[in-house]
């Protein structure tokens, strides 16, 4: 499951561009949308390996 993790802020990051163009916003507009999205999956992929690295 961790090896398909970079899937997960592609697809957010796709809909938070998608939600920007339909709301007739540039990619530029949003870019603290993209930022928020990285650091929570960031975040994320951080919890996990600290979780893989104590159950080992």
């Amino acid at each position: 499951m961790i090896r398909l993790f970079f899937l997960l802020p592609i697809l957010m990051c796709g809909f938070w561009w998608f939600y920007l163009e339909q709301k007739g916003f540039k990619a530029k507009d949003g870019i603290k949308g993209f930022a928020y999205i990285l650091a929570f999956n960031a975040i994320i992929l951080g919890f996990f390996l600290i979780m893989l690295y104590v159950t080992n």
